[in-house]
């Protein structure tokens, strides 16, 4: 169960009716106040977070082995934006659920992360595979 869908209103409404009981009409108006704030804040960072995102190609990311590392189950797709700085690239139908989003570096290293609810549940790291064989030891040096 989701506690922030129901903690987030029960807290204002808490807020407000002790601001009410405080300061009278002068509470409510100091309540909406603070809440407003609070929501101008969350949609600000939220237009900060997707305007960084707009500057870069859909579905890139520096590095997918670093991306991987830091990501964390529960995580937001905001979250995970943030820390990519672009929006990854939708490999499911637009609105189904659950959303699925690559995102892929320079090396053509990918991670793919599946969103429920538009939290992140479950993630993979897909790396390239080499097709040519690694020398053991360097060639001797011509003298």
């Amino acid at each position: 169960m989701n506690f922030n869908k129901i903690l987030a209103p029960a807290a204002i409404l808490v807020f407000t009716i002790g601001a009410w009981h405080a300061f009278q009409w002068a509470g409510i108006a100091l309540a909406a106040g603070g809440v407003v704030m609070w929501i101008l804040l969350h949609f600000t960072r939220m237009v900060t977070i997707l305007k960084k995102a707009s500057n870069r190609p859909i579905g890139h990311v520096a590095s997918a082995v670093m991306l991987n590392a830091k990501l964390q189950k529960g995580a937001s797709l905001m979250h995970v934006i943030a820390m990519t700085r672009s929006l990854g690239q939708l490999l499911t139908e637009k609105d189904a659920q659950p959303e699925i989003f690559r995102w892929t570096d320079a090396g053509q290293s990918q991670v793919t992360g599946t969103f429920v609810g538009g939290k992140l549940t479950e993630w993979t790291l897909e790396r390239p595979t080499t097709d040519t064989p690694v020398e053991a030891s360097a060639p001797p040096l011509s003298t």
